[in-house]
């Protein structure tokens, strides 16, 4: 393992942050001069991050408790285009309106629990490039800084290079993404001082431009740092699953379903996910990921706890330890399972089970719900539907005046009265 100077860049290197950087030695050197201005970008393309945006925040983390000041850039302006990197086809356009009330949802949730945007010497900043953005005359932009980018090298970058390779439409308005987010690094250095921008390794390309565009416009030395992508053993990349992306938004994806996210990962992915996603000391992960067998889930219950508290605070996650408790060890339900509430005189006539798997997002349609209750996956209070015209009625209600519907070993929702 690289031994550096600087606490940042030692620490990212133990836990499995560092891809590329575009100069080692001039951020080490630079690191140590005093407390410097670091950037991430995230486009506001929904109204909550997801854990595929995770990696990036710790980085900045990492960066703050290191002594140097995070900055979040939010795409106003970039969000118009989105990033076409590594897509087969055009995202849709977003309109202003939709752009905005993303950022007021993502600047309200995402970052909090993360950063400190209160320390007086190295305060988190949020800014918008949608202010400088949208203010640029198309003309002059192309005269200024147009001649410092070249098709040549633009269309060099794999994320480019794959889409031409399928033969995918690429537009003109999707290729200035790139040239974009390169001036908006010249703008932080500008405004902030700021002397590097980190990323994904799917970003590689778009960070490199700003880093020439500062060279050759300013003459002044930024620097690209990356990270490598997390994925799955089978490939496929971290944060999706059956029902989407995992959101860190709590209104978006519950507590408790966080929570499952992390306890179910595979388990070769534990000693990776419990140095990138929590702050425990690397001398006890060591000793977790080392864990095998049934072992294995001890450390899967840590590496879920410190990763939801990490993002919903410590009530939240013990909330969620004690559910998942609850129903896994106690075989009772309760506290933070995702839950909905129905009529009482609904209830009372009796309400087809499929219709409750569908209406508690346990199964995505009633076809799913049937061929779940056929497959014996489908339970009421832990006992199977084995007919498809099954009622759930007031009959089940628990004395909490509360029942559990389960789909499989791990989705379970409450249907309260």
């Amino acid at each position: 393992m690289t031994t550096y100077k600087s606490d940042f860049l030692n620490i990212l290197e133990e836990r499995g942050f560092i891809n590329q950087c575009s100069n080692f030695d001039a951020l080490d050197a630079k690191l140590l001069e005093g407390t410097q201005s670091a950037y991430i970008g995230f486009d506001a393309t929904a109204k909550s991050l997801h854990i595929g945006n995770l990696t990036g925040i710790m980085m900045l983390y990492w960066f703050q408790q290191c002594g140097h000041k995070p900055i979040t850039l939010m795409g106003g302006g970039t969000s118009k285009i989105g990033d076409p990197s590594f897509k087969d086809e055009q995202r849709v356009l977003l309109t202003d309106e939709v752009i905005e009330d993303n950022i007021k949802n993502i600047q309200s949730t995402c970052f909090k629990q993360f950063l400190d945007y209160n320390d007086a010497d190295n305060g988190a900043e949020m800014v918008n490039n949608n202010d400088w953005l949208d203010e640029l005359s198309y003309l002059a932009f192309l005269r200024d800084y147009g001649r410092y980018f070249t098709i040549n090298r633009m269309i060099s970058f794999d994320s480019v290079k794959t889409r031409l390779e399928r033969e995918s439409p690429f537009s003109l308005l999707e290729f200035n993404y790139m040239v974009m987010q390169g001036y908006d690094f010249l703008e932080l250095n500008r405004r902030h001082g700021t002397i590097l921008q980190m990323g994904g390794s799917d970003q590689w390309g778009n960070i490199i431009n700003g880093v020439d565009l500062g060279h050759k416009a300013d003459k002044v030395q930024l620097i690209a740092l990356t990270a490598p992508l997390l994925t799955t053993p089978d490939g496929k990349k971290m944060g999706k699953t059956i029902n989407g992306a995992v959101w860190l938004n709590a209104d978006m994806l519950s507590t408790y379903d966080y929570y499952q996210y992390w306890r179910n990962v595979d388990d070769a992915m534990v000693g990776t996910l419990l140095r990138r996603f929590t702050v425990l000391p690397m001398d006890e992960i060591y000793k977790l990921e080392k864990l095998e067998g049934a072992e294995i889930n001890e450390a899967k219950k840590v590496l879920a706890f410190e990763a939801t508290k990490l993002c919903h605070g410590e009530a939240a996650a013990k909330n969620a330890e004690q559910t998942a408790k609850d129903v896994f060890e106690k075989g009772t339900a309760g506290g933070d399972l995702p839950s909905i509430t129905v009529d009482k005189d609904r209830l009372d006539a009796g309400i087809p089970a499929i219709d409750l798997l569908v209406e508690t997002s346990l199964c995505a349609s009633k076809g799913e719900a049937k061929r779940l209750i056929k497959g014996g996956g489908a339970r009421v209070n832990d006992t199977p539907i084995k007919d498809l015209d099954h009622k759930v009625s007031t009959t089940d209600l628990n004395d909490g005046a509360q029942l559990k519907l389960s789909a499989g070993k791990k989705k379970h929702a409450l249907v309260r009265v």
